[in-house]
């Protein structure tokens, strides 16, 4: 349509948006118009496109050609066309003047669906919630994720795994990535919440590990269990996006400025392509809060961890986002065990305000025998720990020579060498959230060992992961905790245009070299 007959590009619009209402499909308008001032409104065109800017100069405007349409036909006067204009003008400079002294309010961050939260600002960790819920309720979730209607063809497969997940039920042990997420998931639906989850292959996840919807294997109908716990819970919605990073990232953003009571999540089906949204995550979620006076629980999971699968496949370039984190505006969390990712994902409703969660999710921890979590952990009483202490009985504390920070998947590297080299003076502590940084709970933990020296170890190269971010601030925590050590030293693979290697040979010795460097088991060490 002419975008100069403004009747036109009405009537097509509303008839795109009643065909989208009761269709629901796309519909593209083409609206032929021009930019009368150039891209800035106050450059000069013509230095580039003189003919054009001709033309638009002696074109009457959009206005002007409406104005004359409706006199002529006698729907409005002269003095009725100019007193609307004159209105239009005064408003816009009162709008403009009330912007000069225009002062942020609380009602600009809470109103309608964001009534009963807070403002954003800086909240200490001694605020967060507990997030541990009641056994009766995590066995009544466990029930329906461990249980296929009568008339349902499940595969053969995840029948198997429905087993060995009532059986965590049953012992109360050994509980894995996925069912730790199930967990997190359906409490906060019987707890009122919805759930949305978006991304490439999520129903089933891209590991196979979640299988959150069951595909009947005959008739390929779909049946997602946390939907059938109990009568009048809320409702997950789980949905298997088109390979956009960008687009669908964005529209989930949206959707959760407009719903803060529902836990919106976006799955990268490996961390890397997140980079294809990249514009989304810098001009909104980093800095949404403070440009957009909006906040947003939007929780984006990025698959990461060094497994010998190429630099496509590896990091979700964790150093990214730490770069971007300021102000208190998102958590960055790195995380080991299925019940602090519970935690994480109920903390994020659980709070009286939003935060964005950029979480590095693991690939060969989603079935790592030592990667899970007991049923108490999830228990009430229980919350996120942002530190995870020593879990092995070692020598005393003031014996321990080394202490090990790291976070993430490298922790049962370091653990499993440790354990079988039968080491009793170095102790690992994990950190758990990135960012805000822990610096109260990792002071704690690091007082316990006062005569070791202090190593961060990664699997990301020097100049990636967390390495450059935390250097600085586990010093402040070892200033806080008045320990001997003055600063952390590194240990990981060396810094690297590409995020990892291609070769699996090379990936298998750079691991095994800085595992055995940290542990001090070779030279330099």
């Amino acid at each position: 349509m002419n975008g100069d007959d403004a009747e036109a590009v009405i009537y097509a619009s509303r008839l795109a948006a009643d065909y989208r209402l009761a269709f629901a499909s796309d519909i593209v308008l083409d609206i032929v118009c021009y930019r009368r001032h150039g891209h800035n409104e106050s450059d000069e065109p013509v230095f580039t496109q003189p003919v054009m800017y001709k033309a638009i100069a002696s074109h009457e405007t959009p206005h002007t050609l409406y104005a004359k349409k409706v006199v002529q036909t006698g729907a409005m006067s002269d003095a009725e066309v100019q007193s609307l204009w004159n209105a239009f003008q005064d408003r816009l400079e009162e709008d403009y003047k009330a912007a000069q002294s225009y002062k942020v309010n609380k009602a600009d961050w809470l109103d309608g669906d964001w009534k009963g939260l807070t403002a954003p600002g800086t909240k200490p960790e001694e605020a967060w919630p507990e997030t541990g819920v009641d056994e009766a309720v995590l066995k009544k979730i466990g029930e329906a994720i461990t249980t296929s209607p009568d008339d349902f063809n499940l595969n053969s497969k995840i029948a198997r795994q429905l087993k060995a997940k009532a059986a965590m039920f049953s012992s109360g042990e050994g509980f894995d990535w996925a069912t730790g997420e199930a967990l997190g998931f359906g409490s906060l639906l019987l707890d009122g919440h919805r759930v949305r989850l978006s991304g490439e292959d999520c129903q089933r996840g891209t590991f196979s590990q979640r299988h959150a919807t069951w595909t009947d294997q005959v008739n390929q109908s779909l049946y997602t269990p946390l939907n059938h716990v109990q009568d009048g819970q809320a409702r997950i919605e789980i949905w298997n996006s088109f390979l956009s990073e960008y687009g669908v990232l964005g529209f989930e953003y949206g959707y959760s400025v407009r719903n803060p009571n529902t836990l919106v999540l976006w799955e990268a089906q490996f961390g890397d392509f997140a980079n294809c949204a990249q514009v989304i995550i810098d001009q909104f979620i980093a800095s949404g809060e403070t440009k957009w006076l909006r906040m947003s629980g939007l929780v984006m999971l990025l698959p990461h961890g060094y497994e010998g699968q190429g630099p496509e496949h590896s990091s979700a370039r964790l150093e990214r986002y730490l770069q971007l984190c300021a102000e208190d505006n998102m958590f960055v969390c790195n995380i080991t065990t299925p019940a602090n990712y519970f935690h994480a994902l109920r903390r994020q409703l659980k709070l009286d305000y939003r935060k964005p969660l950029i979480l590095m999710e693991p690939k060969s921890l989603l079935r790592h025998k030592l990667a899970v979590s007991t049923l108490a952990e999830f228990g009430a009483g229980t919350r996120f720990q942002p530190v995870l202490p020593e879990v092995d009985a070692l020598a005393a504390d003031k014996s321990i020579r080394r202490v090990v920070l790291c976070s993430g998947k490298v922790y049962y590297d370091l653990l499993a060498e440790r354990r079988e080299k039968d080491i009793k003076d170095v102790a690992i502590l994990r950190v758990e959230q990135l960012y805000p940084f822990p610096e109260a709970p990792l002071a704690a933990e690091l007082k316990r060992y006062p005569e070791a020296d202090i190593v961060w170890c990664q699997e990301e190269t020097e100049n990636g992961g967390a390495w450059h971010f935390v250097d600085r601030r586990i010093e402040k925590a070892l200033e806080k905790a008045g320990h001997k050590a003055g600063r952390p030293r590194y240990v990981g693979r060396a810094a690297a245009a590409s995020p990892a290697t291609g070769l699996a040979r090379i990936h298998a010795a750079e691991q095994a070299d800085l595992v055995q460097t940290a542990l001090g088991l070779k030279a330099g060490g």
